[in-house]
């Protein structure tokens, strides 16, 4: 029997990935053809989804974008045995976009089906557990600290050394806690993870509570990511009921449970100690620190907070060793990042890639230029906080210390690309008042500085004391820089001063060659 995979991804359902799967059932059956359909994860080429994959004796060939009326056309033209057509993409594995990448953390994705463990430890799953098993807590932290694994959140804080500051502090009680929050413009990664390889997720959890001695386990989840609520509770009940959950974990005696809990819809509980306040039922304010969550986090106890993309990588590390995943990467900015490319490009998805790429590579060779086919003006890495860099900056690697000399974040690997019809003084407005409107109000900066921003824009794209204005702009990034209680107002004068320092004629000053 042929198997077909159709993903069942937001992204490909969102561009009709239900009604081409029904098409070729449909045509199938008319046919009289018997097929094995299979709905695994998106492999992130969006502008070809739905992308239709039928294994074959040479291996999987992909067709698309593949939509209804294309079905009767791909039948004939004996697609299930890999037939060529308009639509043909080859070998999946020598499509240009794929076989240039290192895909690590994402090693299953769009291969698998997410919900079948089965599929999932037949591809390697659990292997990494099974070794965390037969070491003690103090072992599994120093590998993953020997990894040179950094979050993946946007801090960048070394994994290894939060997991040892939880394992050291004594307690009665601890907590793996996932901030699957992923709130960022242009990010995607998180969702791909937990709706197209749960089971990754899930065993990375568990390597860290059997790390530092946490027995309860909580998946803090973007309240509008439904379709990754439904993957995560499924693939966590099969976990439990197989014995990869609970309590004699594949019977060695430790116990780790593990819930999701949506996500109160704002964009500043993707701060982790926000996160720890809505996840006790309080509002999302921002905590002072210290102390720090490691030492008294969820209700008082020592917990690991990490991002979906940290966690998701700890088994590759515990399966194949730290020194596997440190030899990919640069300086001290070690193994692969998911990278999110979106906005004004004709190729828009996710690439892993180790770090040390250039942001050139990433908008030309994987993202193939603007959509638009006009020249690429600026690119917004980092979210809606990060820095809007330059043409002249593009080729700058992939690497924290790398933009950190520019004053830019990598952050969660989200890319956003403008061409050059933008408006950066307009963009920099978007910046304040988007702050305004997530700011949770606790601190002075971030609550009145971000309104105050809005003001200050509007005055001098008005021509309204123009010299004067653009000081004040200066001073009040720099009081929100400094003053603020977390990153989100302490961050929101990256997009707002780059785009002053790299486009000013934008804001009615004359342009600096040096910096643009």
């Amino acid at each position: 029997m042929v198997k077909v995979y159709v993903p069942r991804d937001s992204t490909a359902l969102s561009l009709g990935a239900d009604r081409t799967a029904k098409a070729i059932q449909a045509e199938a059956d008319k046919r009289g053809v018997k097929i094995e359909l299979i709905r695994n994860g998106s492999r992130g080429l969006f502008w070809l989804e739905p992308m239709v994959e039928v294994a074959t004796g040479k291996g999987r060939v992909a067709y698309g974008p593949v939509l209804p009326k294309d079905v009767s056309g791909l039948f004939d033209a004996d697609f299930l045995n890999g037939g060529k057509h308009v639509l043909s993409l080859g070998l999946t594995d020598e499509i240009a976009w794929l076989k240039k990448q290192q895909r690590l953390t994402f090693a299953r994705v769009g291969i698998t089906d997410p919900v079948s463990l089965d599929d999932y430890i037949a591809h390697d799953g659990y292997k990494g557990l099974a070794n965390a098993l037969k070491m003690s807590g103090a072992n599994i932290v120093k590998t993953v600290t020997d990894s040179g694994l950094r979050g993946r959140g946007g801090a960048a804080f070394p994994t290894g050394i939060k997991w040892n500051t939880v394992l050291n502090a004594p307690a009665d009680q601890k907590y793996i806690v996932c901030n699957a929050d992923e709130g960022d413009s242009g990010t995607y990664s998180d969702r791909m993870v937990m709706e197209d390889d749960p089971f990754v997720l899930i065993e990375g959890m568990t390597i860290a509570g059997l790390a530092v001695g946490a027995i309860q386990g909580y998946i803090y989840l973007r309240s509008e990511y439904p379709h990754a609520l439904k993957v995560l509770n499924e693939a966590i009940a099969k976990a439990e009921a197989e014995g990869y959950l609970g309590d004699n974990i594949c019977g060695s005696g430790n116990k780790f449970n593990l819930e999701v809990r949506r996500a109160a819809g704002a964009y500043v509980c993707g701060e982790e100690t926000s996160l720890l306040e809505s996840l006790e039922g309080k509002r999302g304010l921002v905590r002072f620190k210290p102390p720090l969550p490691a030492i008294e986090g969820l209700f008082g106890k020592p917990t690991v907070v990490n991002n979906v993309i940290s966690l998701a990588t700890v088994p590759i590390i515990l399966d194949k060793g730290a020194q596997y995943y440190a030899d990919y990467g640069m300086g001290r900015t070690r193994g692969t990042l998911p990278i999110q490319l979106a906005g004004n490009l004709k190729q828009t998805g996710l690439v892993e890639l180790a770090f040390g790429a250039t942001l050139r590579e990433l908008l030309y060779d994987f993202g193939g230029g603007s959509a638009t086919g006009k020249p690429i003006r600026a690119v917004q890495v980092g979210g809606p906080l990060g820095a809007y860099l330059p043409e002249s900056q593009f080729d700058t690697p992939l690497d924290y210390e790398e933009f950190t000399k520019i004053w830019a974040v990598l952050g969660h690997g989200g890319i956003v690309a403008f061409d050059d019809t933008v408006d950066m003084a307009k963009m920099a407005r978007y910046a304040f008042e988007f702050c305004a409107i997530e700011s949770c109000g606790k601190c002075t900066p971030c609550r009145i500085g971000s309104t105050r921003g809005v003001e200050v824009v509007d005055k001098i794209t008005a021509g309204n004391h123009h010299a004067k204005n653009i000081q004040v702009l200066r001073d009040l990034s720099d009081t929100m820089l400094n003053g603020s209680l977390c990153a989100l107002g302490g961050m929101t004068p990256y997009p707002v001063l780059s785009a002053l320092n790299h486009f000013p004629e934008d804001f009615g000053l004359p342009k600096d060659k040096t910096t643009a």
